[in-house]
This record gives C-alpha cells, structure tokens and sequence, in this order.
C-alpha cells in the first residue's frame, strides 16, 4: 500500500473527511484491520484565506509547497491537495516535489464520464465558479461542458462556504438556498451538480437534487485509495 499524503486544513471540516473516506474505503477492500497509511500537513486556513481573497496567489502556492515538501521528505508516494481551490496553485505546490499529485479536477472529471453525464452545473468558492482554472480543465481536458450560477446566487454559494461551511454551521435555510440554485441549474440544463468545494456536501447531499449530485470529496479520496492500493 502506498503512502498518502494529505495537504489539509482548507479548511479542517472537509479534511476530517478525507481521513475517514480514506480509511473506510481502504477497511472495505482489504478486511480485517486494514487502514489507509497517509500523513497529513495541515495548514493555517487564517493563513491562507486572506491571500485569497486579496489576489496573492503566489504566496498562498508557497505555503502549500512547503507543505508538500515536508510529506515528500515524510515519505507520501501521492500527494492530495484537500480543496478545490487551491487547485489553482497547483503548479507553485509541486514546486521542487518529485511525487505525484493526483488533481481533484481529474477524478471528478472521470467519474462523470463513467456516469454517461456531458453538461454539470459547477458550485463552488467564487474562484472555483468565476476562473478558469478549474472550468477550463474540465472543459478542455475532458470535453465537458460546464455552468455555473448566476451572479446573485454565485455569491450566496461563496457566503455560505466561508461563513457557515468552513466554520462547522450547517444551516436548514442555506440548504434550501442550495438546493434551490441547483435545481435552477437542472432546469437550464445541467444533467449533474459538482460539488466543487469540499465541504458542500456537509449541506446538500444526493436527495437534494434530481440529478446525480458528483461530491469531490468523496471522489478524490475513493481516487486516491485506488491509486494507493495499485
């Protein structure tokens, strides 16, 4: 079994949930005792959320960097960015790292393939929904056509992330906000939702909406005890 290692903390909720998707997948193909080996360098997401907001990519990259050169060093043969977001640093995080880095995007991209699904509505931060860092990838390397919400609601969906998700709120109003935009996106034409950001299904999960809901979280992990287990 190969070692994963976990880049965290952005924000901690979401990464409490990677470390039981992982194990829980591992305990269910292996049996017995079995768990997922991996090592975790969680960061400061006070650290990391104002350079966001003010545009410093370059420097929010650095502190993911260091964070990945230090599981390298611990001995992590796959390396997991535990956000959607800071997919966008991708490139500055593997700065200097020779291990792989197994990219959000990508296995969500394969799972709605195998779903049969082409046109997704896409919930995120606003950086997720409004850059092309994130659109573009699914678009261009894998042909999928992506929507997104309209400006008033791009803004609910960001609030809700920062002030009530990342904080460990789970609010019954803004689950019916949520599933309210999603099921506008289904009526203009998206045949599956991605949850774009690691801790929305902490709010909506698959009854929420009548079309198949592609949950990142869960995805990259399963993605990732795959890779593991190879």
């Amino acid at each position: 079994m190969k070692t994963i290692g976990l880049i965290g903390g952005m924000s901690w909720e979401s990464t409490a949930h990677y470390y039981r998707l992982l194990n829980e997948a591992v305990k269910a193909r292996l049996g017995g005792l079995h768990s997922a080996k991996c090592l975790l360098a969680s960061v400061d997401f006070a650290e990391v959320e104002p350079l966001q907001r003010a545009g410093r990519w370059d420097e929010a990259g650095a502190i993911l960097n260091r964070a990945a050169l230090g599981l390298e060093r611990a001995g992590a043969d796959l390396l997991l960015i535990c956000a959607n977001t800071m997919h966008k640093v991708a490139d500055e995080a593997l700065r200097g790292v020779r291990v792989p880095l197994l990219h959000i995007a990508d296995a969500t991209a394969d799972r709605i393939a195998a779903a049969g699904v082409r046109r997704v509505a896409l919930l995120g931060t606003r950086y997720v929904m409004e850059q092309d860092f994130y659109r573009e990838r699914l678009a261009a390397r894998h042909h999928l056509e992506v929507i997104v919400p309209g400006p008033a609601d791009r803004a609910e969906v960001n609030r809700v992330i920062f002030e009530e998700l990342c904080l460990g709120r789970v609010e019954p109003r803004s689950k019916a906000r949520y599933a309210a935009i999603m099921e506008a996106l289904v009526g203009a034409g998206a045949q599956g939702v991605v949850a774009g950001c690691t801790e929305i299904t902490m709010l909506v999960q698959q009854p929420d909406v009548t079309v198949p809901l592609f949950d990142t979280t869960e995805i990259h992990a399963l993605a990732a005890v795959e890779r593991a287990l190879a």
